[in-house]
């Protein structure tokens, strides 16, 4: 006979409603029953029927995640995150990828309807306030990331200015004079917030801010950063220092000053941001800014499920989560 939310509450000496505030990933269930009732699930064995459940509750039982690129291992090692966090909340989770474009990233928006999943996370590069549909009356949404638009729906995000801010600063203290900035371009968000916090570092620090230290990348690969790094260095006085604003851009400019015959960290310091997987193992290995991943993802998730279940407040909550900066190889540490 298969087990019940009955025989789970029976077991973990708790009410039904508490077994299903658990099984469905509510925050609001005090940690001793919590614990209580998850010994006795695992007991059990209970699994449940999740196409009965979302066919009682009128909804389809998946969520949307809208990302720009999954080759890029900031967005893979998210969306990953997201259907762990998706999962143990007993949502299945529809990957959709943009390549950042706002004709792309408008059309999917269009898409995600309550026939199709019940909420959405969204990282876009390059949406407008008017492609946003009316919060009163469409799906759950929760932004990812900063992204310049005035629209009333739900974010999830580390402070980019501060972190690049953390970034430039230490490679200020190391006693580099000349940063360069590798990674602005004309999506807004990432790039404008990072940029900030670039010449916020300098200004703290006493450094002029220089036009010709800046340079752009379209996208942010490490082919990308490459060429950003070979243009840098035929500068007169090429910069002692290179802020990227991810780390396949770090780790193509790391490639391009070994190719120049420039030492790293001596000659020149490298840092990037993300703190993906290949920023541990490349050589040197990388200084990044780590954002926390898993707490974003759990974040996003448990936001928009409390929207979808109508425990939230007003559209327009904001959540920060945390980051750190990881010192290695590139610049000294």
């Amino acid at each position: 006979m298969a087990v019940t939310l009955k025989d789970v509450a029976r077991l973990a000496g708790v009410s039904v409603k508490t077994v299903s505030n658990v099984v469905n990933g509510y925050a609001f269930v005090k940690p001793e029953n919590r614990r209580r009732v998850e010994e006795a699930l695992a007991t059990t064995g209970y699994r449940p029927n999740l196409g009965a459940r979302n066919l009682r509750r009128g909804r389809t039982g998946f969520l949307a995640l809208m990302v720009p690129e999954l080759n890029i291992p900031y967005f893979g090692e998210l969306a990953g995150l997201v259907l762990t966090a998706a999962q143990k909340r007993g949502w299945a989770v529809l990957i959709e990828q943009t390549q950042g474009t706002r004709d792309r990233e408008r059309d999917t928006l269009a898409s995600l309807g309550p026939h199709l999943v019940d909420g959405a996370l969204v990282h876009p590069e390059a949406l407008e306030a008017a492609d946003f549909p009316d919060p009163s009356g469409g799906i759950p949404l929760v932004m990812l990331g900063e992204h310049a638009v005035d629209v009333p729906i739900d974010r999830v995000a580390i402070d980019n200015v501060l972190a690049a801010r953390t970034a430039v600063r230490h490679l200020a203290g190391l006693g580099r004079r000349r940063i360069a900035a590798i990674g602005l371009n004309a999506a807004r968000g990432t790039s404008d917030q990072r940029m900030a916090g670039y010449r916020a570092a300098l200004a703290e620090t006493g450094l002029s801010y220089e036009d010709e230290l800046v340079a752009p990348a379209e996208k942010y690969h490490r082919a990308d950063g490459a060429a950003a790094m070979r243009a840098l260095l035929a500068l007169p006085t090429p910069p002692d220092a290179v802020f990227c604003f991810n780390d396949l851009l770090a780790i193509g400019a790391l490639r391009a000053a070994t190719e120049c015959g420039l030492r790293i960290p001596e000659d020149v310091a490298i840092a990037g941001f993300d703190n993906n997987e290949e920023s541990a193992f490349c050589t040197p290995t990388l200084t990044t800014i780590a954002p926390d991943k898993a707490a974003l993802a759990e974040a996003a998730i448990d936001l928009v499920c409390r929207r979808i279940a109508g425990e939230a407040s007003a559209p327009g909550q904001y959540i920060q989560t945390p980051f750190a900066l990881k010192v290695r190889e590139s610049t000294g540490g």
